[in-house]
């Protein structure tokens, strides 16, 4: 949940099938075939899917395995810091500034983690909101495989830092390498452009959903019996889970480096790294991404239509992805969480969300997708409450339930409602703009959710959260009303 991935995960894989494109690819045209191989598999399109397909999922599996192991670890690592930093560290000053503030609202000192979580939370997610289309940019002209093994060694070493960080401003550089190098998960998405074609590129971006789904539910839990083994050790008990996740991503270099073959074949390749990489930074201008002034020759109405829908998307995630964000937090704080429940709780979130968006979401007719993101929008609301309220974890459960199928509803139903709109030629732009904005949503989301919580408390956070989420649906269903 947090940093909101299993919504960017649903909004990634459904409107790369829907356009079979990434979002900084934005000179390719439908159809085309990037060498003899994609050729053949237009031509006959019962063929397998190309094995860099399989490559590609056995690489990002290892990946978010190694990446999710820290979401049930974070609020007690911030707790260690918090007690071990030493005085005049980065802990302990930060503290320091905001004292005065603190004593002023009446924000008590264990909430002090929460603030600290939410700017780092937003600052991974930032980084990687400004880095995957500049990193797409500059693997459009020197290839696939080069860059994604330089995104992997930068992985590796965001967790190189981690396992040595005794100190807090130590921990807060690795969460700035790892945002600036995830960028391989959009490279991901790119190779599978690569080497697909229409008919088999919905077969290798539902492998890639399979992965995230994998890696969202069994690494928590990897990170919680690591942390409730590595605690009874003697010193950084976060050490432990750090080195595991070193030797997923090392071992992923090694598979990448023997098994990938380069999906982009010199001939198809940007001749200019500044074309491309300025192409790509239309992708991280908010004013240009609000108006999606990058789809021309539009007809005005449409237009507006699809604005109105980027704006609902953003408002959505920004309040949901904030809130979701502190869940960890408020369990810990709230019900004296373990990491091993933290992960439990992961755990079932991830599998309710799968088993909805397998059972039912994907199954859905196009004329039923209106209904059903208006129905998620609504569903929300009450999920929010439950949790914000509840005095036990009968009633956070029921919340979280309630939380899990509205995201599987939501994200999946907005995505194809956008994906619907413009002309073959712009729907990569299209798309690309819609995943811009939720990133954008999701890097500023946590840090504003945080400070509300520091300030207010949970209870008051979530409420007034759940009260500000009605706005996306209220809009959304006079949307289509106005149709």
């Amino acid at each position: 949940m947090t940093e909101s991935y299993s919504s960017k995960l649903t909004s990634n894989v459904r409107s790369s099938v829907v356009t079979g494109r990434t979002n900084y690819a934005l000179n390719e045209k439908p159809g085309d075939s990037n060498d003899k191989r994609s050729q053949n598999l237009e031509k006959n399109p019962v063929l397998r899917s190309d094995p860099a397909v399989y490559i590609v999922f056995v690489s990002l599996l290892l990946d978010l395995l190694a990446f999710t192991m820290i979401l049930p670890l974070l609020p007690s690592l911030l707790d260690h810091y918090r007690t071990n930093d030493s005085p005049g560290s980065l802990y302990p000053w930060l503290l320091s500034k905001i004292k005065y503030f603190q004593l002023l609202v009446g924000a008590p000192d264990r909430f002090d983690s929460v603030l600290f979580g939410g700017f780092l939370g937003s600052l991974f997610s930032f980084l990687q909101f400004l880095a995957s289309p500049l990193v797409g940019g500059v693997s459009d002209v020197y290839g696939r495989k080069p860059v994604l093994l330089i995104c992997l060694v930068g992985i590796a070493l965001s967790y190189v830092l981690w396992a040595v960080s005794s100190c807090f401003a130590l921990f807060v550089l690795a969460r700035v390498v790892g945002g600036i190098c995830k960028g391989n998960v959009s490279l991901s998405m790119a190779i599978i452009t690569d080497v697909s074609s229409t008919a088999t590129r919905g077969r290798g971006m539902a492998l890639v959903g399979i992965a995230f789904s994998v890696g969202f539910i069994l690494g928590p839990v990897i990170g919680a019996v690591f942390s409730r083994w590595s605690h009874s050790q003697a010193g950084a008990w976060y050490v432990y889970p750090a080195l595991f996740a070193l030797s997923l991503v090392i071992l992923d270099i090694i598979f990448v480096v023997y098994f990938f073959k380069e999906s982009l074949p010199k001939n198809r390749r940007a001749k200019s790294v500044a074309n491309s990489v300025s192409q790509a930074a239309a992708y991280i201008n908010p004013f240009e991404l609000f108006k999606f002034s990058a789809v021309q020759n539009m007809p005005k109405k449409e237009l507006a239509e699809l604005r109105r829908l980027g704006f609902i998307y953003f408002v959505y995630l920004f309040l949901y992805s904030g809130l979701e964000f502190t869940i960890t937090f408020l369990t810990h704080h709230k019900f004296n969480y373990t990491s091993m429940q933290q992960g439990l709780m992961f755990f079932t979130t991830g599998f309710t969300m799968a088993a909805v968006q397998g059972g039912y979401v994907r199954r859905l007719p196009q004329d039923k997708m209106r209904a059903t993101a208006v129905r998620g929008l609504l569903l929300i609301v009450p999920s929010y409450v439950c949790i914000g309220l509840a005095p036990s974890p009968v009633l956070l459960y029921i919340g979280l339930l309630i939380y899990s199928v509205s995201t599987a509803m939501v994200v999946p139903c907005l995505t194809t409602l956008v994906s619907n709109h413009g002309s073959h030629e712009q729907k990569g732009k299209v798309m690309g703009i819609f995943r811009s904005l939720g990133a954008l949503a999701r890097a500023v989301g946590p840090v504003v959710a945080s400070v509300a919580y520091w300030i207010m408390g949970p209870a008051p956070t979530y409420l007034t959260g759940a009260v500000l989420l009605l706005w996306p649906w209220i809009m959304l269903k006079n949307l289509y009303a106005e149709l």
